[in-house]
């Protein structure tokens, strides 16, 4: 159980059902990236969330002394831990939004709790009826549910978002089924990459993102997402050789299951939040890259960001690393001078761009 706050808000993580807090309104699915199809499954459980309702179990005092069966409902986003991908294949997934990434997402749309449903042998076999009463009924006290068009649930993934309509409204409890949100496009950007946008009306969802992340097509990503692709992580000790060029880097330790976009070198906005919880993370610019840095023989892949004008100590801090746009792919420069020439014309184009 966790109870994760920054800046005076807070987001309840909970993994057993004796760590619950009900009864709840609750946004049902993977939600890994909490992109703009996402927000808008979860959107109507924002409503109801804090809203006093007719509940069934539990009697409060009221000022007058009277009983009453009114409670408070919390917004709730109920989720999988493990990715069913990873249980079912057994092969560690890679997620847009780790555990911390994901909580810090939806304390800034305002959700109270998130559910991690531990995904084992038990709950995949439940059927869709099982699961309904089991997991949202008995253990979740759902008041009022909502999910996307393309949910399924339960043994087989035989359950329909129309099947959860129909058993949720046995138990009085209303289904709010969410139209799939499409991309409306956006003209391709100049880069030294070629990026190609999604198609018109294709399906926004965390594949499609992955997809413009691995062709460092950082703005489509964006859109999709509906904010920046960020990276969260503390700076560790690396080799220190870019202090020897002038161009010292805070070395970023990331979860080992963040997903990486197309290696190279990137535009960045850095906020630290390390700050106090009082005021907002100041905002940094900066030029990172991702990569081995094979100019200096690196052996294995690092995320490395030199903030521009600023100089301080980083070490234990963490840090929110925006990617704003793909400037160039990594590459191998003959000397460590001509390395350093190229970072001096990276900060120069990141500069404008984070300017602009």
């Amino acid at each position: 159980m966790l109870n994760l706050s920054q800046n005076g808000c807070s987001v309840w993580v909970a993994s057993s059902s004796e760590e619950l807090l009900t009864p709840t309104a609750v946004a049902l699915g993977k939600f890994d990236g909490v992109h703009l199809g996402h927000q808008r499954v979860i959107q109507p459980v924002l409503h109801a969330g804090g809203h006093l309702s007719v509940a069934s179990s539990l009697q409060l005092t009221t000022d007058n002394g009277q009983l009453t069966n009114r409670e408070y409902i919390y917004s709730t986003v109920v989720t999988f831990d493990p990715h069913p991908h990873e249980f079912f294949t057994g092969q560690p997934r890679t997620l847009l939004t780790p555990l911390d990434e994901k909580v810090q997402q939806l304390r800034s749309l305002g959700v109270e709790q998130l559910v991690l449903l531990p995904f084992d042998k038990e709950l995949s076999a439940l059927t869709p009826e099982e699961f309904v009463e089991k997991i949202l009924v008995q253990q979740l006290r759902c008041q009022r549910i909502s999910i996307g068009q393309d949910f399924c649930f339960g043994e087989k993934r035989s359950g329909t978002a129309k099947d959860l309509q129909l058993l949720a409204a046995k138990y009085n409890i209303p289904v709010t089924i969410v139209p799939l949100q499409t991309y409306t496009g956006n003209s391709p950007t100049e880069s030294s990459c070629v990026n190609t946008p999604p198609p018109q009306d294709a399906r926004i969802s965390t594949s499609l993102i992955r997809q413009t992340l691995e062709h460092g097509d950082i703005e489509n990503a964006n859109l999709l997402l509906g904010r920046p692709y960020t990276l969260l992580g503390v700076v560790v000790q690396g080799q220190q050789l870019g202090r020897t060029i002038g161009f010292p880097t805070a070395n970023l330790q990331l979860p080992k299951e963040k997903f990486l976009p197309r290696q190279g070198v990137y535009a960045v906005r850095v906020f630290n939040l390390n700050e106090t919880s009082d005021v907002t993370p100041s905002e940094s610019l900066g030029v990172m890259n991702i990569g081995t840095r094979p100019t200096v023989n690196g052996t294995y892949s690092s995320a490395e960001v030199h903030l521009l004008d600023w100089s301080g100590d980083l070490y234990g801090k963490k840090l929110v690393v925006q990617l704003v746009k793909f400037l160039r792919p990594e590459q191998k420069f003959p000397s460590l001078e001509a390395l350093k020439t190229q970072i001096q014309l990276d900060c120069v184009v990141a500069r404008e761009v984070l300017s602009a």
